[in-house]
């Protein structure tokens, strides 16, 4: 009888050992062994340890175990990795593939097992991508509870080491009431009110996707050259800018911020009292090499006056704090919960239904959604419910307001050239802005996420048309990301190398970077408050002199209530893969060289922010999660 010996590691963090019995079974061409029992004296699946066991797998195990890999060392040859990294509890059978992936163990769908995941999806809201089916964390697989088991502080838990503690009173603000707690914060604090400043947040702040180069005035913003001609400066007019930018194909200075999405939405009580929303326009101006300025503001209403830095002080700063009020509601609701948590649990829970986990597309995704469904679930139960924490705080609240018809109006506006960096840049025309951080430094890491390993499992573009579980996958991900809709160019099929690796490359840049993008600076841009309203308490000005800011700005408990949820606490940095998932040599060498080539890209960043008043560290990769983890 041929003896072979199996190896089985469990997980490293605490609680991933168990007492408990499992064993295990051999499948091959010549049939199925009797289920043996990995069984030594004492507790054989310690946290950490692999042991040598003699002799795939079926346990029994009231408590969890983590199993990281079972090795096999047969009579002859070289020993076979099955990799798992998953949680195994209660009494239930899994079947593991041999690690390595070949092509032609996928094309008919037969040689993996199928889909492994969740059932169909389930519509949360009407118009936004479906979501997986569960009203609690308790309802979730537990390898979709991971946090719990690895006792990550949740979100709204302060960072580490800071030593504010935020007085939660109904009071409204004085002037002058300091809430600041780190350099950037400090930052902002001290030139919130710059117009330089101001229109530098379009660039490298919170929401940097929505400035665009302006080819015409909108009909409703009725700009004039004398209004602007203080900021344009002598020898140019408002035409004369347009026209260069027809006349020299790049040229052109001039540049708009449309709020449009907002207009006509349902606004929320809080406190008691009724808040207010707006859907301001914003023109502005940079001169070659020079800073980009601030040219002109409206808040559109039958009498609303335009705005201009030549207005007095308390004006035109009213102006521009109902322009950051309403960029903290699309980058919340739309640039950040949209765009990267709730479109990529699609292509996550899609992942889950359509790919087995000996497939090499599930093998390189699986990192990129870890913890994804865990914090979007707990952002629906905990945050959209109607009295939790959004309606405490944001002008179009939770589930009963505006918020969620505001996602649905983005979503049909979601293309997947607005999804793919590159298409979504020239689609702004923004390559001639100066000092645009986001835009050089998401172009870098876009440039080496392109995905490195579609071309070792698929040799030509026969092979990406001949994998049904892939088409099904994108299929299924079409369907239910993106609710069928054909005006948003999202792909039902893929059939060629070059398309698929675009495929790739969008979903991790979207679920790393990009999220990193419009998340990891939260903290630091609102921490002083009038930088970020959440909400404002008076009506947008139909006249000038007649509003007073600071009675405008959210009451105290809400801004709390916002400090404690922009808060968070990081987990795996962009190229971590602690799970071996692949275990051939060419799919390694192409993930160290992706590391290698990140880590050349943090050095260039840091090389470049030491000259920087503000350093814009966001997408440095040794900071950028390698999911959508908070």
């Amino acid at each position: 009888m041929s003896k072979y010996c199996v190896r089985v590691a469990t997980g490293t963090f605490l609680d991933s050992g168990t007492w408990d019995n499992v064993s295990v079974s051999l499948v091959g061409p010549a049939g199925e062994s009797p289920a043996l029992p990995l069984d030594n004296f004492g507790k054989d699946f310690s946290r950490g340890a692999p042991r040598e066991l003699p002799l795939p797998l079926r346990p029994s195990i009231p408590d969890a175990w983590f199993c990281r890999w079972l090795q096999l060392t047969p009579p002859q040859g070289a020993p076979l990795r099955f990799p798992c990294y998953q949680w195994l509890e209660g009494v239930r059978s899994l079947v593991l593939r041999e690690g390595t992936g070949e092509a032609g163990h996928r094309l008919d769908g037969s040689q993996c097992g199928g889909g492994r995941g969740p059932g169909e999806g389930t519509g949360y809201f009407p118009g936004i991508p479906r979501c997986l089916a569960a009203e609690s964390l308790k309802e979730l697989d537990p390898n979709l509870r991971e946090r719990e088991h690895l006792g990550v502080t949740a979100p709204g838990s302060w960072r580490p080491g800071s030593s504010e503690r935020w007085q939660c009173r109904r009071q409204g603000w004085h002037q002058g009431d300091p809430l600041h707690a780190s350099p950037p914060a400090e930052y902002v604090f001290e030139h919130w009110q710059e117009d330089a400043f101001f229109a530098y947040q379009f660039l490298n702040g919170l929401n940097p996707v929505l400035i665009r180069r302006c080819r015409c005035l909108p009909e409703n913003f009725p700009v004039t050259d004398a209004m602007v001609a203080p900021v344009l400066g002598p020898g140019t007019s408002l035409q004369a800018e347009l026209e260069v930018r027809i006349l020299r194909q790049g040229s052109g200075s001039l540049y708009l911020v449309d709020h449009a999405i907002l207009s006509g939405l349902r606004s929320s009580d809080i406190n008691g009292r009724p808040q207010f929303v707006a859907a301001p326009l914003t023109l502005l101006h940079q001169r070659p090499g020079g800073p980009l300025l601030p040219l002109a503001i409206q808040i559109p209403g039958p009498d609303s006056p335009i705005f201009l830095p030549s207005d007095s002080a308390e004006d035109w700063l009213l102006a521009k704090t109902w322009v950051r009020n309403s960029e903290f509601l699309v980058h919340e609701m739309v640039t950040h919960l949209l765009r990267t948590h709730f479109v990529m649990e699609a292509f996550f829970v899609s992942l889950l239904r359509q790919l087995p986990m000996c497939h090499p597309i599930f093998k390189l995704l699986l990192p990129h959604f870890r913890y994804t469904i865990y914090i979007n679930i707990q952002a629906r139960t905990d945050l959209f419910a109607p009295g939790k924490l959004l309606d405490q705080v944001r002008a179009l609240g939770g589930l009963g307001s505006g918020g969620l018809e505001l996602m649905a109006r983005a979503l049909e506006a979601v293309t997947y050239r607005s999804l793919c960096l590159p298409h979504q840049l020239a689609d702004r025309d923004i390559q001639d802005l100066a000092h645009y951080y986001y835009r050089d430094d998401a172009l870098r890491i876009w440039a080496w996420v392109k995905d490195p390993i579609v071309g070792i499992y698929y040799p030509d573009d026969s092979a990406v048309s001949r994998d049904v579980e892939l088409q099904a996958w994108v299929r299924e991900i079409f369907q239910q990301g993106f609710l069928s809709c054909a005006s948003s160019g999202v792909p039902s099929s893929l059939d060629s190398c070059a398309g698929l690796i675009e495929y790739l490359t969008m979903v991790i840049f979207n679920c790393s970077a990009q999220h990193a993008a419009v998340n990891s600076g939260q903290f630091d841009f609102s921490a002083w408050m009038p930088n970020v309203p959440t909400t404002m308490r008076l009506p947008p000005p139909t006249s000038k002199g007649q509003t007073s800011l600071v009675a405008s700005l959210p009451e105290v408990n809400a801004t709390c209530h916002t400090l404690v949820l922009l808060s968070f606490c990081p987990q795996r940095r962009l190229g971590t893969y602690p799970d071996e998932h692949f275990t051939e040599e060419a799919p390694q060498r192409s993930i160290a060289t992706f590391q290698s080539r990140l880590a050349q890209v943090s050095r260039d960043i840091r090389e470049r922010n030491r000259d920087l008043e503000l350093p814009y560290t966001y997408l440095d990769p040794t900071v950028v999660e390698n999911s959508i983890a908070v």
